[in-house]
């Protein structure tokens, strides 16, 4: 019997996927959040759980980062890094993620006195117990924060170095008004040379959007691009993308959140006309869905058919930095799985 025609939220979380565009301390959960300020004796302003995700509200990428840093004070200790992390592992494999590549941010912790071993040696263990702990395959890549200079991105770069066989690659995030990602170009060609794979934030509907696609693209040479739906805005463009099979880790729920759109038509439209589209959740405490939610989301607002979800999942593993062997076998996994599904609907 054919797949369902629409596709079922248990269809969807038990879909094999790799999620390529998550912030770790974007998965700061309110209860979290509130038992490290106790336990480190931060005084955050809020008691309770319910104070807490009060403050988590925002409606435009600005007011998010303004609510996004400060809570990270909370973050002290290898320990309290090591169960964010944790944390959202064992959430991710729930949702169906089998292979993880998480964004971390080193230099909004060092620039309050954090130190980069506390910070990655914290993240990397709970990547290291992952395969057998959640059963999911897990990554750092370090982001530069775009709102602070290039000289404290290639500092944070020359920090990593020790650390490189921690970090499978380097991304840009941030606020990226007056940030394009041109002002970063050296640092990403010194990331290049030291064996990184690269990739960079280019954020729904902001300021130069298409136009730093374009540098991304054509300038810096990047892997993949983080959001990108702008793409659609330049023909030309999608046909680079497409031709180059590079992805475009899309994350519906939080767009939703900083502009009045989840891009839904856009996304949709890329992923039928063959660019390497996939979904993520971006912050998921802040935005309040994790991947699983987003497949959900998008599937409903687009109209999509099971095979295009299954498609999704798919780009997700083509577009990850996995080792062909690896992908090959993760890939024969999302096969697996739609003929067990077929045969249990017999």
């Amino acid at each position: 019997m054919p797949l369902p025609a629409t596709p079922t939220r248990e269809f969807i979380t038990g879909l094999p996927k790799a999620e390529l565009h998550l912030h770790l301390e974007g998965t700061l959960e309110p209860e979290l959040k509130l038992r490290l300020a106790e336990r480190n004796g931060i005084d955050i302003g809020q008691t309770t759980v319910e104070e807490v995700r009060a403050t988590y509200e925002f409606d435009s990428l600005a007011s998010f980062l303004a609510v996004y840093y400060p809570a990270m004070e909370v973050l002290q200790t290898p320990d309290d890094f090591y169960e964010l992390a944790d944390a959202y592992l064992a959430r991710a494999a729930a949702d169906g993620v089998k292979h993880v590549e998480m964004f971390f941010d080193p230099q909004a912790h060092t620039s309050r006195g954090v130190s980069f071993d506390a910070v990655v040696t914290g993240y990397h263990r709970a990547a290291a117990e992952a395969p057998e702990k959640h059963g999911v395959d897990a990554h750092l890549v370090l982001c530069f924060l775009r709102d602070m200079s290039a000289e404290s991105a290639a500092e944070a770069l020359e920090a990593s170095v020790p650390y490189r066989d921690k970090i499978v690659g380097v991304g840009l995030d941030s606020d990226e008004r007056g940030n394009p990602p041109e002002k970063f170009a050296e640092v990403f060609d010194r990331a290049r040379d030291l064996g990184y794979r690269l990739t960079a934030h280019c954020d729904i509907d902001q300021e130069g959007s298409i136009d730093n696609i374009r540098t991304v693209l054509d300038r810096i040479g990047v892997d993949r691009v983080d959001h990108g739906t702008n793409v659609v805005e330049d023909p030309a463009l999608v046909d680079v993308v497409r031709e180059r099979g590079l992805g475009l880790t899309c994350c519906p729920i939080s767009n939703s959140f900083v502009t009045d759109d989840m891009k839904a038509t856009e996304i949709a439209g890329l992923l039928r006309d063959g660019v390497r589209v996939m979904l993520n959740s971006d912050d998921p405490a802040y935005f309040g869905g994790y991947v699983a939610d987003n497949y959900v989301a998008l599937a409903e607002a687009a109209d999509l058919t099971t095979v295009e979800v299954v498609q999704l999942a798919r780009n997700s593993f083509e577009a990850s930095w996995l080792t062909d062997e690896q992908r090959a076998a993760y890939l024969a996994d999302i096969d697996g799985y739609v003929a067990a599904y077929e045969a249990d609907a017999v």
